[in-house]
C-alpha cells in the first residue's frame, strides 16, 4: 500500500519534515516515491507546503494519508 506521510529531517531538536508518497513498508526516513510538501513545526504558526495537484493525483490512484499528514492537508483545505 502507498501512504503519503512525514519524512523527519533537520537537525536533534530542530525538527522539520517533508511530505512523501511511500510504500508502507519502507522506514520512516527511508526509500521514497516522490516528494510533494513540506511541513515546519517550529515557526509560529506552523508552515505547510503541498503541491495539491500531486496530492489529489496521489489520493486519486489510492493512496492513503497518515493521520497526522490527513490534519495537515484538511487545515490547507486540499481535502475535505
Amino acid at each position: 500500500m502507498v501512504k503519503i506521510r512525514l519524512r523527519r529531517m533537520g537537525a536533534k531538536k530542530a525538527p522539520f519534515y517533508r511530505v512523501v508518497v511511500a510504500d508502507s513498508r519502507s522506514p520512516r526516513d527511508g526509500r521514497f516515491i516522490e516528494e510533494i510538501g513540506t511541513y515546519n513545526p517550529r515557526t509560529q504558526p506552523s508552515e505547510t507546503k503541498v503541491d495539491e495537484e500531486r496530492v489529489r493525483y496521489w489520493l486519486s490512484n489510492g493512496a492513503q494519508p497518515t493521520d497526522i499528514v490527513r490534519t495537515l492537508l484538511k487545515k490547507q483545505g486540499v481535502i475535505a
